[in-house]
């Protein structure tokens, strides 16, 4: 498995470094520099400073984090203007596909260097400065909304398909990139200026929000990323939706769907679904001695992975969280005497019956005994689908028709539902709905707990990781290598 996830990186990372070095060869020759100076990494980071007029002092700025990026998208653009290329798609070209734009512009014949224009009067450091880092804020910004944005991986909650650690990017125009309802707001920010707690957005200026065109639709077993709803997961405060906290999960019902999990098998409309390659589930793991971490660490596991190590009657107690692959090889080591795969039974805790759902009824009856493994079915709406308005459909699509599809005046009460005011006896949904799950499924707080996730909360397809780094390993194994340009499936 490693040796082929190895020899991915190195095919992908030719793929993309060899069109493009092979592009900068072609381009340099047109501005009368030595081609061969486009294959020699950094060195020809140096070389398209000088062709853009700018300061060859400033490649040291170009790997310092975050700023070295939005400095790097400045640069590329610059470069590209030397050779007559002042559009926006052109700029996008030369940000995101350089493999594939610097070999057209270096092979097109018609496409020629000239010199950037020296201005009557010598720039300040400061101007220079202003000007480019502006012009690749707003580049970036423009790429960062309406293409591609990059994300990082927090919590264990889709181990062990994305681990905690991974960088990826997140396709924007997948599913159809959204309109602000914020324009007021710092730029390349989400809910807090970058090290305070400062609000990035002011509301004085509220916009309705609206999807453009996008290539597919959300689609069961995509994984995406998305605003998660519950304002009880976000810092209990009412975010404009697109700047709501960011979650990933992998989608396991669309609109429509009838989904319901039995003894932990997803099945949507009674066809089970396909389980993720890397799904994890929690393992009570016993040993007759205390579990090291160099032992935990040859087995793959971190401390995300593997909790307790307390002692009972003799034995040594460990919750892990294991694909199964995993929990196999661990059953065949002579120091552990048992593997057993937990079963969730607590009741408390799913919807409807959720902190996080604010179910509206007053009925003592109770409409469901769901638990982690054994949950539904449940239907999840679709926009123009219509339900009859009773005490245990109020139970289950009451907060979503409330909170999230877009009514003005909605009150709950003794099993009916009044809509400005008057009474209504069936609903019809107006946006469409999806069902996620972490890949982690008994370490995953997701639509098990919280409840549907409306369209307009959707802001991505999971791309690909572009860098992976574990915390917990010493400084010469940080990076993972072999995740790097790996797809998300």
């Amino acid at each position: 498995m490693q040796d082929s996830r190895g020899l991915a990186l190195l095919i992908g990372t030719l793929l993309f470094l060899i069109p493009t070095f092979i592009g900068l060869y072609k381009m340099f020759e047109k501005a009368g520099e030595a081609g061969w100076k486009g294959l020699v990494p950094v060195y020809n980071l140096v070389v398209i400073l000088k062709l853009a007029g700018r300061p060859w002092s400033w490649i040291f700025y170009l790997f310092i984090p975050v700023i070295g990026q939005v400095i790097m998208i400045g640069l590329l653009i610059d470069f590209v203007k030397c050779y007559g290329k002042n559009s926006l798609i052109d700029y996008i070209a030369a940000a995101i596909f350089p493999f594939l734009y610097f070999p057209y512009l270096g092979f097109k014949k018609d496409v020629v260097y000239t010199a950037p224009k020296k201005e009557e009067g010598k720039k300040s450091v400061r101007q220079e400065w202003t000007e480019a880092i502006g012009f690749a804020v707003i580049a970036a910004t423009l790429i960062r909304w309406l293409i591609m944005e990059a994300y990082t991986i927090p919590t264990p909650s889709m181990e062990n398909s994305l681990l905690v650690g991974d960088f990826l990017f997140v396709s924007k125009f997948h599913y159809g990139t959204r309109t602000t309802t914020t324009p007021l707001q710092v730029p390349l920010t989400h809910q807090k200026i970058w090290f305070t707690n400062i609000p990035s957005y002011v509301e004085w200026i509220k916009l309705p929000q609206y999807r453009l065109p996008g290539l597919s639709h959300v689609k069961r077993g995509d994984v995406v990323v998305f605003n998660v709803p519950p304002r009880g997961l976000n810092d209990d405060v009412d975010y404009p939706v697109d700047l709501k906290t960011n979650y990933i999960k992998r989608c396991v019902a669309v609109p429509g769907d009838t989904l319901f999990i039995q003894d932990k098998q997803v099945y949507t409309n009674g066809e089970p679904l396909p389980n993720p390659p890397e799904m994890q589930y929690s393992y009570v793991v016993t040993s007759d001695n205390p579990i090291n971490e160099r032992n935990l660490r040859a087995l793959g596991l971190g401390p995300e992975d593997a909790q307790g190590g307390g002692q009972q009657n003799g034995k040594f107690y460990y919750l892990m969280f294991l694909t199964k692959e995993r929990a196999d090889a661990l059953k065949k080591l002579s120091y552990i005497k048992s593997v057993v795969l937990e079963n969730k039974n607590e009741v408390e805790g799913q919807i409807p019956y959720s902190r996080y759902y604010e179910v509206p009824s007053t009925s003592e009856k109770r409409y469901s005994h769901w638990v982690t493994d054994n949950f539904g079915p449940l239907w999840v709406p679709k926009k123009g689908g219509t339900i009859p308005i009773n005490d245990s459909t109020l139970t289950f699509y009451g907060p979503t028709i409330k909170m999230y599809d877009h009514n003005k005046d909605v009150k709950i009460e003794n099993g009916r539902l009044y809509i400005d005011g008057k009474e209504v006896t069936e609903y019809t949904f107006k946006q469409d709905y999806y069902f996620m799950m972490g890949d982690n499924r008994h370490n995953s707080l997701d639509s098990r707990f919280w409840g549907f996730v409306p369209e307009d909360h959707i802001v991505g397809k999971a791309f690909f990781i572009w860098l992976s780094i574990d915390r917990n390993a010493d400084f010469f194994h940080k990076i993972r290598w072999s995740r790097f340009f790996n797809l998300i499936r």
